[in-house]
């Protein structure tokens, strides 16, 4: 890799991440120079660190749902995923030497379940390809003259592309490049921005007691289906399963209900939610059980017997029942099946897994360039859109990757008219 400033680049790309490695490639693929700055060592950090448990490349799912998976945003998600969807991700790795497969869970994984040999490969094709990679060197917004201010190993420098993609990710994972420090910078250009909010993320309950805390934290508590019944109207309900935290909960289950639940104690200070720990078996079922005589056995005994309450769902209901509760045989089975875990904050936006908020979708026109600044083009998780993990983050990051480069290349093509 260079680290030798392009005076004169032809396109710089301000991100070396998914978004910013694929509008690369669209470009060079148009037959333009091209020049990536990202802030780190190298790039891919965040793409790397998601592949550490089985890179999750998209989903299986049919283009509908899929695209339902994007709420309120789907209409602005829904072009950029018919130049980039789901089976169209997978031809794209396979073109890399990577194969991959359906899961049970019908999300799609390389075969070998790592990140790093497709980052290679790819990275391999867009060097061949005469991309050049200027590592550690930071953008600093923009001079009097336009031109992009940047700081690099060896002091500050300015460029002027004929066009600029920013590539810059969100505030989530701080550590791994993307810290959110270009809002400022964008805001203050006029640029349109939603603020930038924690997604995918865990919640603070009250308080856990010490003892619960310490002997339960990172255990995963399954199967239990999660409710919602928000004061807000907000609704949810799945089954799955979540992980206690030394401060509340997080995990799979979490995340998919964490755009509500957000918004939920955003609007009224905290939000309730309701635990099925027993999913496989009916209220009717549970009530004779817990109601039937155990003789000189201990309640926790009789619901560990008759029930398979233990371990961390018993200590669920000694933390959030009173004494006399968990002793009444009606309160009891009906808290097995509904019980209340009141939630009164999202962990902070550097812990997420990504970021809601960002530039809205209206300071764009359709191939992504900003209304505002011509010739500036934005991608990735910066853009106002959210997505639960299982893929829809990492396909939806490169297809507007894809459309920002192509829609430069476009400008470029077009004499750089408006």
């Amino acid at each position: 890799m260079s680290d030798t400033p392009s005076q004169n680049p032809r396109v710089a790309i301000i991100g070396g991440g998914p978004a910013g490695l694929m509008a690369a490639e669209a470009l060079r693929a148009a037959g333009h120079e091209v020049d990536v700055y990202d802030a780190m060592a190298s790039v891919g950090r965040k793409f790397l660190l998601a592949g550490k448990g089985g890179l999750n490349l998209t989903h299986s799912e049919e283009f509908t749902p899929f695209l339902g998976r994007f709420a309120e945003r789907a209409p602005q998600v829904e072009p950029l995923l018919r130049h980039l969807d789901g089976p169209a991700l997978r031809e794209w790795a396979a073109g890399l030497g990577v194969e991959t497969f359906v899961g049970s869970s019908g999300r799609v994984f390389p075969k070998d379940m790592k990140a790093a040999p497709l980052l290679r490969a790819w990275l391999h094709r867009l060097r061949e390809a005469g991309v050049r990679f200027h590592m550690r060197t930071r953008w600093l917004g923009w001079a009097a003259d336009g031109a992009l201010l940047l700081q690099g190993p060896t002091g500050e420098f300015s460029v002027s592309p004929a066009a600029t993609v920013l590539a810059l990710g969100g505030a989530s994972w701080p550590q791994l490049g993307s810290n959110g420090a270009w809002v400022e910078l964008m805001a203050a250009r006029g640029v349109d921005i939603a603020p930038l909010r924690a997604a995918n993320c865990g919640f603070d309950v009250g308080g856990w007691s010490a003892h619960f805390a310490e002997r339960f934290a990172g255990l995963p508590v399954k199967p239990v289906t999660l409710s919602l019944e928000g004061q807000g109207g907000r609704r949810f309900q799945r089954k799955g399963e979540f992980v206690v935290t030394a401060t509340g909960i997080e995990g799979s289950l979490i995340y998919a209900a964490s755009s509500l639940l957000r918004e939920e104690i955003a609007e009224f200070g905290s939000a309730t939610i309701h635990l099925d720990l027993l999913p496989d078996h009916a209220a009717d079922f549970v009530t004779a059980e817990v109601a039937r005589p155990r003789g000189p056995r201990s309640m926790s005994t009789h619901l560990k017997s008759r029930l398979g309450i233990e371990g961390l769902k018993a200590g669920l209901l000694h933390e959030l029942l009173s004494k006399a509760d968990y002793h009444d045989h009606a309160i009891l089975a009906a808290r097995l099946k509904r019980l209340p875990l009141t939630l009164a904050a999202a962990r902070p936006v550097a812990e997420a897994i990504s970021t809601a908020g960002g530039v809205r979708f209206e300071a764009l026109d359709a191939r992504l360039m900003l209304n505002g600044l011509p010739g500036v083009f934005c991608a990735g998780e910066m853009l106002d859109w959210e997505a639960p993990t299982g893929g829809y983050l990492l396909t939806a990051s490169m297809a507007s990757g894809r459309v920002a480069g192509e829609g430069a290349a476009a400008w470029l093509a077009a004499g750089q008219r408006c």
